[in-house]
């Protein structure tokens, strides 16, 4: 029990020294760089907590990335490569999108609608590589990322040849109809109902993999898939299932985003979001319950480079150093892996100590 806890406290702390020193460097940059270097990070570190509306941009930039944490946190337990969630966000607002501007519902239940195509579409993208790994031994990572320039091609298909708005002006679909349009939640914000909906992914994520008995399977297979099999696990079923799930989160994700920030589709390119949700995943250790934080974090520092950017003359571009210098250090597993083991032996010898052995 207590080295379950020093391994938890190990995880914040090595996420914090990461985040310190990088931030140290990012510091060190903008002295070379900028002619005020304290006032442009005052801006980089404050500035996104200035006001409403920049605190409003934070959780906008925040929303689409819980999904894609969710999804490849869920994909990844299963130790499964799988980088369709790119793809899957890009196709699930397409499909989304199509819904939006061709069906004419009511109220409520079109945006449903539309959220569930998005998640339909996804699932089946992220589908698609698991499929081909559990029946042809296709690498998920090789075939994965082929299948999101599928992915792009094909929405693009659909949204310049098939639902594109002539008298635009510029290439994008038509308006979405104003019945699929998710609600703002706050004024002076474009914060919308897609971060109810966020919201409670994350509580099925972390219930679907942390308290259910597929969960548990997907977190056995992910560790050692040869006992898992030993042990009656239908792995292979298990492998497609958890990919079929975290591709619908995805595809769901890239619905809400289209429904809540925008009133026509409007990418001629894949947006990144699922490749930033590896990112997400990564920081929160796979699990659902540090997808917040990690996706407040990003989305905080984004915000804050994208300040610094406007308000001085250091380039945006330094917010991709700070995130490649956390990801080394939280990645490298001996990173502070000596700390670690001499907390555990020491807990060791005091338990045994208390027990008179």
């Amino acid at each position: 029990m207590q080295s379950k806890k020093i391994e938890q406290r190990f995880q914040v702390i090595r996420m914090l020294v990461a985040v310190a020193i990088a931030l140290v460097i990012a510091f060190l940059l903008v002295c070379f760089v900028s002619e005020t270097p304290a006032a442009t990070m005052g801006n980089f570190l404050f500035g996104p907590f200035q006001s409403i509306r920049r605190i409003g941009n934070m959780v906008e930039m925040m929303t689409p990335l819980l999904f894609t944490g969710v999804s490849v946190s869920i994909m990844y337990s299963c130790n499964q490569i799988n980088m369709a969630s790119e793809g899957a966000f890009f196709l699930g607002g397409v499909a989304s999108s199509y819904i939006a501007v061709t069906w004419l519902l009511p109220v409520g239940i079109h945006p449903f609608f539309c959220i569930l195509a998005g998640g339909l579409v996804g699932s089946a993208v992220c589908g698609i590589p698991a499929f081909l790994y559990v029946k042809r031994g296709a690498l998920p990572v090789v075939s994965s990322l082929m299948i999101n320039y599928v992915s792009l091609y094909l929405g693009l298909l659909i949204i310049n040849y098939i639902i594109r708005d002539p008298q635009a002006g510029y290439l994008c679909s038509y308006e979405f109809a104003e019945t699929a349009v998710l609600p703002d939640l706050f004024s002076k914000t474009n914060v919308h109902f897609g971060l109810i909906i966020a919201i409670a992914v994350l509580i099925f994520g972390y219930l679907y993999l942390n308290k259910s008995r597929w969960g548990y399977s997907i977190r056995m297979i992910g560790k050692n898939p040869a006992f898992a099999k030993y042990s009656g696990m239908n792995v292979f079923g298990t492998i497609l299932a958890c990919q079929l799930v975290g591709g619908f989160l995805a595809g769901m994700g890239g619905a809400v985003e289209q429904l809540g920030m925008y009133n026509r589709f409007q990418y001629q390119a894949l947006s990144n979001h699922g490749f930033d949700g590896i990112l997400i995943a990564i920081l929160a250790h796979y699990n659902p319950k540090f997808v917040a934080p990690a996706a407040l974090f990003l989305a905080y520092i984004r915000v804050g480079a994208d300040i610094m950017a406007r308000t001085s003359d250091v380039p945006v571009e330094i917010v991709s150093i700070i995130q490649a210098i956390i990801i080394i250090f939280v990645a490298a597993e001996r990173f502070l892996s000596g700390w670690k083991h001499r907390e555990i032996v020491k807990a060791s010898r005091n338990e045994l100590a208390a027990k008179g052995e």
